[in-house]
């Protein structure tokens, strides 16, 4: 079958070749009828325009590269769906490149994508805390970051983990439960310590007693040593125990079961990052923070969009809200959604 070229359309329309083509690509002064009977007729016979010559019309590639170091695609392809989502619209593609932390191998990625033209690049990686192996700056095109520490004077999006740590510790509270421990990941992480401030201060506006937090792995093998810590400690143990990530709070369901506690009955547990596979997985099936890594990439995306088309946009770090998915673990029998609003810094 022959393509549908542009003149075709033109020609069932009833109009010139340079008519068709200013209302295809949104241009030119014509009535709203006859931009609307050029995009029907155009839609109705299939007519898809040319990639290249949009992009030489437009000195676009439509085209966007994401960076990333996040080997197995935990936090990036989340990001990813949402950032397709926010440019699928507009005709933009995006291509991911992973660069592993090889200062050598990202430099080759960039350089592949200057060399495509892309309109920009979205960075992201594995930790909000750390920067990926390359410098950004100054590359002459838009860079947005999401979920990695971004450079100076640039515009990012992270989650809001205080505002999810508070979700869980008010969920928990709610239900009853007045000894709420913390376990959590290694010191080294910025994030850990930022969800162990937002975890005390939440206990005490709440007039709750704190535990000091537990730092180990993002493992379960912690979750379970953690369990020890808190069962055989001089402390009353916890009635609710929210976790790190949702590993540990694997291991700390499968620890309370070794002790014949029952979860959620004696103890509640929530864990952090909502990965569906573990979360489904646990027994009873897990309550955990979701950090909304698609929002992020949505945002991510529009920003970017944004920039490319010549606008100015603020810069500085943008927290997204999180939300907490109710399940089992906590004592919930439906699963349910609770979201809270998001805050700039």
């Amino acid at each position: 079958m022959e393509p549908v070229t542009l003149r075709k359309v033109a020609a069932a329309a009833g109009v010139s070749v340079a008519t068709a083509s200013k209302a295809l690509n949104g241009r030119g002064r014509m009535t709203p009828e006859t931009r609307k009977l050029i995009r029907e007729t155009a839609d109705r016979m299939g007519f898809r325009p040319n990639a290249l010559a949009q992009s030489l019309l437009r000195k676009r590639s439509f085209t966007v590269g994401l960076l990333t170091n996040d080997t197995y695609g935990r936090f990036s392809l989340p990001l990813m769906a949402g950032i397709s989502e926010a440019l699928v619209d507009k005709g933009v593609s995006v291509f991911l490149c992973n660069v592993e932390d090889d200062p050598r191998l990202a430099q080759l990625h960039v350089n592949a994508m200057r060399d495509k033209r892309v309109d920009g690049i979205i960075a992201t990686g594995k930790r909000i805390d750390r920067r990926l192996p390359i410098d950004l700056s100054g590359l002459g095109i838009p860079v947005v970051y999401a979920f990695t520490e971004p450079d100076p004077a640039s515009i990012a999006f992270v989650a809001d983990e205080a505002g999810g740590v508070r979700l869980a510790i008010e969920h928990f509270a709610s239900l009853g439960r007045r000894r709420i421990a913390h376990v959590s990941g290694p010191a080294s992480f910025a994030v850990v310590h930022l969800r162990a401030q937002a975890y005390r201060e939440t206990l005490e506006r709440l007039q709750l007693a704190a535990f000091e937090p537990l730092l180990g792995t993002w493992s379960e093998a912690w979750g379970h040593e953690a369990v020890r810590r808190l069962f055989e400690g001089t402390q009353k143990p916890p009635d609710a125990i929210f976790c790190g990530n949702d590993q540990i709070a694997r291991g700390v369901i499968d620890a309370l079961r070794e002790r014949s506690v029952a979860v959620p009955d004696e103890i509640g547990v929530i864990g952090f990052d909502n990965w569906e596979i573990m979360a489904a997985q646990s027994r009873p099936p897990l309550t955990s923070v979701d950090m909304n890594l698609t929002a992020i990439g949505r945002e991510a995306g529009l920003a970017l969009l944004t920039l490319v088309d010549g606008q100015k946009a603020e810069t500085g770090i943008r927290r997204l809200p999180c939300r907490l998915v109710v399940r089992e673990s906590c004592g919930q029998t439906t699963v349910k959604t609770i979201e809270v609003q998001s805050t700039s810094g």
